[in-house]
């Protein structure tokens, strides 16, 4: 049985520190390093998160596995946390925003799925 309350705990801690990550490397004083801050930074991926959840749920996969729930949680976080950055922000995110976004939350929710497929094959 697909027991998703792990996957989805390990995804929105993966999208919380891309938020904290993103909000150190880019803190001044319109974006500031506090809670709020960070919170402002997150909820869109989180929403992001969520959705892709759904999905999964939906389509009964694996939430652990890279294919195709990690993939499908990844591309549906990102694009739907730049989506609603793009309308907040009433513009497109320059492009290294884009790639650097896809990237870094593509390494963190795609990158504990590799762990813990590494680790199941690993006996001691």
């Amino acid at each position: 049985m697909n027991k998703p309350a792990v996957p989805v705990m390990l995804d929105v801690l993966a999208i919380a520190l891309f938020a904290l990550l993103a909000r150190m490397a880019h803190q001044s004083e319109d974006m500031p390093l506090n809670f709020n801050g960070w919170l402002s930074t997150l909820w869109p991926f989180l929403i992001g998160v969520a959705l892709s959840w759904v999905l999964i749920l939906v389509l009964k996969w694996e939430g652990r596995l890279l294919v195709p729930a990690g993939v499908s949680a990844w591309v549906i976080t990102v694009l739907t946390g730049l989506v609603i950055w793009s309308i907040r922000n009433e513009g497109i995110p320059h492009w290294s925003f884009i790639m650097v976004a896809t990237i870094m939350s593509g390494v963190l929710m795609l990158g504990w799925r590799g762990v813990a497929k590494v680790s199941r094959k690993v006996t001691v």
